[in-house]
């Protein structure tokens, strides 16, 4: 259910407004070109192309100077560039604009498409992997185009021309922005830190490792046992961890046999967030294992066994090392913390968590699991998080569903061929929905899969989903169709947007949401119509339940992030223990209320965590924009709805929603739904 994501491909600074506080001890460097350099320069064009330019010609220059060094040409040099390439008229400006706009659409939209393709042999099934596989995986092409770019003077005049605007400033003035104007800020965002190539490519290197790592991290199923022997899946069943795992666990409720399948899979879960696990049951099918004791036997004998090293939390340390190299090229905003919601998610750290700690500690929380409890006819568990009998699916028999699915889709290729005519019964007309399905490519995927965008015109989106040989089962058909949403949002906002500059969405939020939005009809493309009257209410309850779940995972993964900064010298040993006790932490403060046990570790379970930093958040965003969005499209087309939304493009995220439905991001709608699905729902 991941979306790939490509970090430091547009890494961006706040330099003029500098509205955050420092808060890494990271040593900063002096600046080449001093102020008073700056201010004469700033001068000088002011008084060449007038007062009307001042404000442009300030903030071009001081961010030119500010990432001017030594090697890009003495004083006088840096003097003559900005006067020499300052363009003042506003015709000659847009058309440096469309020049600028169309070489980086080359530019990034092939590097884009080369790393994909050298990622193939380790996303895509079939084959063994070898070592040079996992070097081409990690390479970056693009690492050198940043150097290259502000060796050339591009970068410098992009910046000069187009400069930066904070969030707080784009938050201030957008309202009042055309799109043109919105073109020309996300120019601005294009060259706003100089990250040198060879850190980008060990950061590269570091997500790349553990993407892998997490992509051939499987649990057979068919081999894990209780202390009789007994086993209780089926005999070739491979699960990745964390999605598969938990997918399986979320399909067992309503099962006569649903519970004890559920705690052998939650005593393995706990395994592998204390690596516990013995090391030789992962991706092997030689042993059978029992997790709930920790015993490995191989023909009826009890073997001893080595546990995984700890290397899921070096993993993790790595990807902080990496990155956190880079934060000397960051002066303003030092921590990747304060990067992944300033800038990646434009949207401040501390108002993400109101946000959630809002709805978690809601009373219409508890009064959900009071009615899940009900439901169930016991005392909720902790991996009751997972709970999914609000679904519609959650009355039919997933045998059946899958057989269904395996009928239609033998091969990626067949889902793909389909994909035109899902299209169609979400409302898109012929001619559009074959459009829309020729830009995607689907693939088998190794891992879990994934959907990755086209970064120009020509190129296609791909959607890697994991297939078994008997076809897509049910759960592989369910992520498929998320994933789908997110190729569809990639195409539209590539393909259909009038600025490339504003191709894309806010945030990876926005594309969740859309997801979401089409993980939910699955059924209905399939054939299947839910006639059930209290559906809306079911469905309501279903997304509150499921965003207090991946709130909690996300709150975590701040925490880790801040603790990891802390204390920069941790060993991964040290970092388990952190990453369990801040876990335990973040479970007690707003899980054991509700669910009852204390100190239980699972919130740690998420692979997201580990290969792809500060990701998660995301989610839970997407569920209330998710939600959101689908009350407002209420009666309306809902193909006509997506093209209208999705072709907003990448303003800013409360701008965005304004544009969309009225109002900015809230957990009220939710709540309001909750409450009347409460009263309906016994």
């Amino acid at each position: 259910m991941k979306k790939l994501v490509l970090f430091l491909a547009m890494p961006v600074i706040m330099l003029a407004a500098g509205c955050c506080k420092k808060t890494s001890n990271v040593e900063q460097k002096s600046a080449f070109i001093n102020q008073a350099t700056a201010d004469q320069v700033i001068k000088q064009l002011t008084d060449s192309c007038g007062e009307s330019a001042r404000l442009r010609i300030e903030r071009g220059v001081k961010q030119v100077a500010s990432l001017w060094e030594k090697q890009d040409g003495a004083t006088e040099a840096f003097t003559t560039f900005c006067l020499e390439n300052f363009v003042a008229d506003t015709a000659k400006r847009d058309v440096l604009f469309g020049k600028l706009q169309r070489s980086f659409e080359v530019l990034y939209g092939n590097y884009n498409k080369m790393g994909m393709d050298l990622r193939i042999p380790v996303d895509l099934s079939g084959g063994e992997l070898t070592p040079i596989d996992e070097m081409f995986a990690s390479f970056s092409p693009s690492s050198h185009l940043t150097d290259d770019l502000f060796a050339n003077k591009i970068a410098f005049i992009t910046m000069l021309n187009f400069p930066f605007y904070s969030l707080s400033e784009k938050s201030e003035m957008g309202d009042n922005w055309s799109r043109r104007d919105w073109a020309y800020a996300r120019m601005g965002d294009y060259f706003t830190s100089r990250v040198p190539a060879a850190v980008s490519q060990q950061v590269t290197e570091a997500l790349s490792k553990a993407d892998m790592y997490i992509s051939e991290y499987n649990i057979m199923m068919g081999k894990l046992a209780d202390a009789s022997g007994k086993t209780y899946f089926p005999e070739g069943m491979k699960l990745i961890s964390h999605w598969g795992i938990r997918d399986e666990l979320k399909s067992h409720y309503g099962k006569a046999d649903g519970l004890p399948k559920q705690q052998i899979i939650y005593s393995l879960m706990k395994r592998i967030i204390d690596q516990s696990i013995p090391e030789m049951v992962i991706n092997n099918a030689s042993y059978q294992w029992n997790p709930i004791e920790n015993k490995v036997i191989k023909e009826g004998k009890e073997v001893t066994f080595t546990a995984e090293p700890d290397r899921r939390y070096e993993m993790l340390l790595n990807n902080f090392k990496a990155i956190r190299a880079a934060d000397a090229y960051y002066p303003v905003l030092p921590t990747y913390n304060q990067r992944a919601f300033e800038v990646n998610m434009e949207i401040p750290e501390q108002d993400i968590e109101k946000l959630f700690t809002s709805l978690v500690t809601s009373p219409e929380i508890k009064q959900v699991a009071a009615l899940i409890s009900k439901r169930l006819g016991r005392n909720l568990e902790p991996f009751d998080i997972w709970y999914d009998g609000f679904k519609a699916r959650s009355g039919l028999n997933e045998d059946d569903l899958t057989a269904k699915t395996q009928g239609l889709y033998p091969t990626p290729l067949a889902f793909e061929k389909d994909m035109p005519n899902m299209l169609r019964k979400l409302g898109w007309s012929p001619e559009r929905a074959a459009y829309i399905a020729s830009k995607i490519q689907v693939d088998p995927a190794r891992g879990s899969g994934h959907a990755a965008g086209a970064s120009m015109k020509g190129d296609k989106a791909r959607l890697r989903t994991r297939i078994s040989d008997k076809g897509m089962n049910y759960k592989g058909y369910n992520i498929a169709v998320h994933e789908f949403g997110h190729n569809v949002e990639q195409t539209v906002d590539l393909y259909d947007i009038d600025y490339y500059m504003l191709q894309g969405v806010p945030n990876t939020s926005f594309t969740e949401a859309l997801a979401f939005l089409f993980q939910k009809r699955d059924l209905e493309l399939l054939g299947i119509k839910d006639n059930n009257p209290d559906k809306e209410h079911l469905a309501a309850l279903d997304a509150i339940w499921m965003s207090y779940e991946i709130m909690g995972v996300s709150l975590l993964d701040m925490k880790v992030w801040h603790w990891l900064y802390e204390h920069p010298e941790a060993t991964p040993a040290q970092l388990k223990e952190a990453v369990i006790n801040l876990a335990k932490e973040v479970w007690n403060n707003y899980y054991a209320p509700v669910l009852g046990s204390k100190d239980e570790p699972i919130l740690a379970i998420y692979s997201h965590m580990i290969d792809n930093p500060l990701y998660l958040p995301n989610y839970p965003i997407g569920h209330l924009i998710d939600f959101q969005i689908d009350e407002f499209i209420k009666g309306k087309n809902f193909a006509s709805e997506v093209d209208r939304i999705y072709t907003l493009g990448r303003l800013t995220p409360q701008a965005w929603m304004k544009a969309a439905v009225g109002t900015e991001i809230s957990i009220e709608p939710m709540l309001k739904a909750v409450d009347e699905a409460l009263k309906v729902i016994k």
